[in-house]
C-alpha cells in the first residue's frame, strides 16, 4: 500500500472515531474519575476508569475537543479494555513514544486503531491533543 493510500486510510480511522465515538458516556458503577484540559486549544476531557483485579474492566469518557482528541480518546477506551494495569501503561508509554516520532514494537499488545494518530508527530502543535486521554488514563490508574 502506497504512503497516500495509507495515509487516506489512517484519516478516514481517525474521522471514524471522531464522528461515531466508542465508549462515549458515563459509567454507572463506581469509577475512577479523571478530569483534564489542554488549555492551548481547549480540548477537555473527562475519563472514567473501572478496575478490578489489576484490569482495567471498562473505561468511557465524555469531553469536548478537536477531532485528534476526540478520536484518541476514543481509540484509548477501546485499546485498554480489558488489559492489565501494567499493560495499559506499556500501551501509553508507546503512544507517548509514537507521537514523539520513534519507531515503536508493541510486541503482543494489540494497539488497534491507535496506529492510524502516527500522523500526528508530525504536527507538534497536535501532540497534546493527540495525548490528552492517554495522560488522564495514567493519572487514573496512578491513584487506583
Amino acid at each position: 500500500m502506497s504512503f497516500n493510500n495509507l495515509d487516506t486510510l489512517y484519516r478516514q480511522v481517525i474521522m471514524d472515531h471522531y464522528k461515531h465515538p466508542r465508549n462515549r458516556g458515563k459509567l454507572e458503577e463506581d469509577a475512577l474519575v479523571v478530569d483534564m484540559n489542554n488549555p492551548t486549544c481547549g480540548d477537555r476531557i473527562q475519563l472514567q476508569i473501572q478496575v478490578e483485579d489489576g484490569k482495567v474492566k471498562d473505561a468511557k469518557f465524555e469531553g469536548e475537543g478537536c477531532s485528534i482528541s476526540m478520536s484518541s480518546a476514543s481509540m484509548m477506551t477501546q485499546a485498554i479494555k480489558g488489559k492489565s494495569i501494567e499493560d495499559a501503561l506499556r500501551m501509553s508509554q508507546l503512544f507517548s513514544d509514537m507521537m514523539l516520532g520513534k519507531e515503536i514494537d508493541p510486541g503482543n499488545l494489540e494497539m488497534g486503531d491507535v496506529e492510524a494518530l502516527q500522523g500526528v508527530a508530525k504536527f507538534p502543535a497536535r501532540i497534546k491533543c493527540a495525548t490528552l486521554a492517554w495522560k488522564a488514563m495514567e493519572q487514573g490508574v496512578e491513584k487506583n
